[in-house]
């Protein structure tokens, strides 16, 4: 399966400072797209998505999956979630990412976002668990969303629409300078999923 179109055009950095996110628009064919949606969303073990607010456990709508090399432990939001092994699709779409950004990955966060009600309130990336300044490669099946990006000081704003089949990554001090949401919108009534292929430190 040839995934990526290799006369597609070279990435550009979205932030002018502190930071490199690089968006690639469409990585994959519609067909591709189609077809890693529709698998995704019938084989991973989708479960709802957990976190610890002033000392009580809240369930989102939003569900998530982790996968990785090893069963690697991931804290965030005061919960710890235990990776998975890989699925035959997610080791073929992490190999290939590698190949385009030059960056290696070690496991994966799956979102599935089942419509524009359900997002992703400010925040970055800066758990412990994660290599610091480490690449995360972020594609986008299904819904368009807009995704936006806070400098943490002087709290400016840059957006881009996601698309079906595209890829962003961020990485460097990204983390450090800025922070990231997926807005709630009441326009967008289909499914997204959004795979983050990222770094788990070893030690």
């Amino acid at each position: 399966m040839d995934l990526f179109n290799p006369d597609s055009n070279s990435p550009r950095n979205l932030l002018h400072k502190d930071g490199t996110v690089l968006y690639y628009g469409l990585v994959l064919s519609l067909s591709e797209a189609n077809h890693f949606l529709d698998s995704f969303l019938s084989t991973i073990e989708w479960k709802q998505d957990e976190a610890i607010i002033f000392g009580n456990l809240i369930k989102t709508k939003r569900k998530v999956a982790w996968y990785g090399d090893k069963p690697f432990k991931y804290t965030y939001s005061k919960t710890t979630k235990s990776a998975l092994p890989w699925t035959k699709e997610l080791l073929l779409l992490k190999k290939t990412i590698e190949k385009k950004t030059g960056e290696t990955y070690n496991s994966c966060l799956l979102n599935l976002y089942h419509d524009g009600s359900e997002g992703m309130a400010w925040h970055s990336d800066g758990e412990k668990d994660l290599k610091k300044n480490g690449a995360i490669a972020s594609i986008s099946l299904g819904a368009q969303r807009k995704f936006s990006f806070k400098h943490k000081a002087s709290k400016e704003t840059v957006s881009v629409i996601l698309e079906h089949g595209s890829l962003l990554v961020m990485k460097n001090e990204t983390q450090t300078h800025w922070l990231h949401r997926l807005p709630p919108t009441k326009k967008v009534l289909k499914p997204r999923v959004n795979l983050t292929f990222r770094t788990i430190r070893h030690y």
